[in-house]
């Protein structure tokens, strides 16, 4: 019963007959699946999304599994960044990740600059199969020459130390704070903006199943199931973290590092520093969704995204 209130309740918010329908189509074709998991994928919201009252969770029926879960104007190609000492390259880079998991983001964009090519292994974030190998359950996780790392901001330092062991010059003020600024605001604004309303959270669903790692009944049911569950969770996530406004947040987060740049092309200056990295790093998922889109429109961030676009360039991933 109480799925059928929630359904109910989401049905009234969605604008639209098309969306409205394509919604109900999508919940009745999960129900059966999702009913007999329930506690399962509650207790993987709380964890992933650290709510502490999984009831939360319990009270939506879908599979939720991260959080998240980017150009406007031409600008010059800035040449990537390399090494000083091509030895000091890692050899065998493996990632283990959610596509659209901001902390995941941050790695690959350090790569992507640094030109390291690396292999990615798509982790299912509900049986997380792919990593039982590692004491640590969460992503991501990077392996370098068969050493394991973790935490994104630790994953960065220790890479950046890898390759330039001579630099003991440590982080300026400025770029510890934007970098801490990252993980402790920005990526709070990202989830109550992607999932803001029903279509928009189908639109961030469509993006997070057609880059993982799902079978065809797995994307439908993850679609719309996790769509259903993250518009509820969203709310959650924007009071937890006091925001009234979702959109006035992100573009308040826009322009704040747009301040912080002190018309200056990166944070680093004439090139990114880490904290460029990571503000790109996790929203590059967000960029050419709805959310991002409005983002650039409405804020002053779209130079500066495009410059780090070039200066980032292609992946540089390669098939495992």
């Amino acid at each position: 019963m109480r799925r059928v209130n929630h359904l109910a309740t989401l049905s009234r918010a969605i604008s639209g007959a098309a969306a409205h329908q394509r919604l109900v189509q999508g919940a009745a074709m999960m129900s059966t699946y999702a009913a007999s998991n329930s506690q399962c994928i509650a207790s993987r919201i709380a964890e992933n999304f650290r709510i502490s009252n999984p009831s939360v969770a319990r009270g939506v029926t879908g599979t939720v599994f991260f959080s998240v879960a980017a150009s406007s104007l031409s600008q010059e190609v800035q040449a990537k960044e390399s090494p000083p000492v091509e030895k000091l390259m890692p050899k065998d880079v493996v990632l283990y990740q959610y596509e659209a998991c901001p902390f995941c983001n941050k790695v690959k964009a350090f790569l992507d600059y640094y030109n390291i090519p690396y292999k990615v292994v798509e982790v299912n974030p509900i049986s997380k199969k792919e990593i039982k190998w590692s004491d640590y359950k969460k992503v991501p996780i990077l392996k370098v020459d068969g050493e394991q790392m973790v935490d994104s901001s630790d994953i960065v330092d220790k890479l950046f130390q890898r390759m330039h062991p001579d630099n003991s010059v440590p982080d300026s003020d400025e770029e510890t704070k934007w970098r801490g600024w990252v993980d402790n605001h920005l990526v709070h604004v990202l989830s109550p903006n992607i999932y803001r309303s029903v279509s928009e959270a189908l639109e961030s669903f469509d993006y997070i199943t057609t880059h993982g790692n799902f079978s065809f009944t797995e994307r439908l049911v993850a679609k719309y199931a996790g769509a259903t569950a993250m518009y509820f969770v969203s709310k959650k996530l924007k009071k937890r973290h006091n925001i009234t406004d979702e959109r006035a947040a992100l573009y308040g987060a826009a322009e704040t590092w747009v301040d912080a740049l002190r018309g200056r092309q990166y944070l680093g200056g004439s090139k990114p520093n880490l904290a460029d990295l990571a503000v790109f790093g996790v929203l590059r998922p967000i960029r050419y969704l709805k959310s991002g889109k409005d983002m650039v429109e409405h804020t002053h961030i779209g130079e500066w995204y495009s410059r780090m676009e070039n200066a980032v360039g292609e992946p540089c991933r390669v098939k495992a």
